[in-house]
């Protein structure tokens, strides 16, 4: 998957299909989703099975999972003109100026050859200060992809990374079949929002997008913003789910949340990694720390934001708790990284495919003198290149973890 510079764009104001072929959307032709949920309009790609959102009571969680980070409709075809009808769900924070429309990033035979945002969809409003949400629905909306060349290839529309999107109808102008198993790794990756792709300019410019891109690997992206919190029915997800290489990216969520302590977090690792070992036994497993984050390096959690900004579009974070907590337990990044590197030593003893990662690899302190965190938690779009780059070059390299050994 390559990316041009300034891909073209299409929007919902080209001619429609004259006379469109209509092909129903199944699971046949979705890459990246554990399941398929019928709604009134059509279906929603999930990140999490049924199974795991029963179990689920955190409603942040519930919107991330919901968000297809990943998730891309894969045809083989001679079509030359592509309509998709979606619903999707933007989301408006009060007080902040409005949040751009998702992008959706249509691929020909891997290269990116047009982009666009659907109008229309429903609208969450979220109030940081009061800690509601309001629902409001709204109506389907339509993108066109036209211009196409016109010979057998296969398209990819990867959905918006950050917009929960419910796909509606999809018509072209000659028939559509899947793509047969094209013999790439699967590549399975759980991490926080910034394995979820906030801030990045595109779903194919998110790190693990940009990884397994380099890498030549299908991703099944489960980065959850605000969602890595070794809960147990994640770890069954990842568990159940097939696949030729895991990574797991532990700690920022447990930190900023202030979720446990570090009596806790040990065992809850250990849990997690047992239930993912429970599916995939000998599979390659990369366990990666945080990226650089100077407000949690040395201050415990949790996060809380800083609205001095956010009329203005700006919105920064700031780390509540006291250094000096640390010695009742309280974690803060260094603590999690040391702890990880232990469990990951002692663990691999008996695991010889288990690896780990220290994230400053990826993002370490020159990297945040050159392109700091603009909210002091999430990179922007240049690194989450330079992350999934500097991924790709560690974990996919013929020595790295997820190599050939060559």
């Amino acid at each position: 998957m390559t990316t041009p510079h300034t891909p073209p764009t299409s929007t919902p104001m080209s001619n429609p299909i004259s006379t469109p072929i209509s092909t129903p959307i199944t699971a046949d032709l979705l890459r990246g989703a554990l399941d398929l949920e019928r709604t009134a309009h059509g279906v929603l790609p999930h990140r999490l099975p049924a199974r795991a959102r029963a179990q689920n009571t955190d409603g942040q969680l519930a919107m991330a999972e919901s968000q297809p980070s990943g998730v891309r409709l894969v045809l083989r075809t001679r079509a030359t003109a592509v309509e998709l009808d979606t619903l999707p769900t933007k989301r408006v924070y009060a007080g902040a100026p409005p949040r751009p429309d998702g992008v959706y990033d249509l691929l020909v035979d891997g290269h990116l050859t047009r982009q666009a945002s659907a109008t229309g969809g429903n609208t969450l409003t979220i109030d940081m200060t009061a800690g509601s949400a309001e629902h409001r629905p709204g109506t389907v909306g339509t993108l066109r992809f036209t211009g196409l060349p016109e010979r057998l290839k296969d398209v990819e529309i990867w959905l918006p990374h950050n917009e929960t999107t419910e796909l509606v109808a999809l018509r072209t102008d000659a028939p559509v079949e899947p793509v047969p198993d094209r013999g790439r790794k699967v590549w399975l990756h759980h991490g926080s929002s910034i394995s979820h792709g906030s801030d990045a300019a595109s779903p194919t410019t998110t790190w693990p997008a940009r990884a397994a891109s380099l890498g030549g690997v299908d991703l099944i992206n489960l980065g959850f913003g605000g969602g890595a919190l070794l809960d147990p029915f994640t770890a069954r997800a990842l568990r159940d789910t097939p696949a030729d290489l895991i990574s797991v990216k532990i700690g920022i969520n447990v930190v900023n949340a202030d979720l446990m302590r570090l009596r806790a977090f040990g065992p809850a690792v250990h849990g997690f990694l047992d239930t993912v070992r429970e599916g995939h036994p000998t599979t390659p497993l990369l366990v990666v720390s945080p990226i650089l984050c100077p407000i949690h390096e040395d201050t415990p959690g949790p996060s809380a934001p800083d609205f001095a900004g956010m009329s203005e579009g700006r919105l920064r974070f700031q780390a509540m708790g006291d250094p000096a907590d640390r010695a009742s337990g309280k974690l803060t990044l260094g603590v999690i990284r040391d702890e990880l590197a232990r469990i990951v030593e002692r663990r691999a003893a008996d695991d010889p495919h288990l690896s780990y990662l220290d994230g400053r690899d990826l993002y370490g302190e020159a990297d945040y003198a050159e392109l700091p965190l603009p909210d002091e938690l999430h990179p922007d779009a240049a690194t989450h290149r330079r992350i999934g780059e500097r991924f790709a070059d560690r974990a996919f390299a013929a020595t790295g973890p997820f190599g050939t050994g060559d």
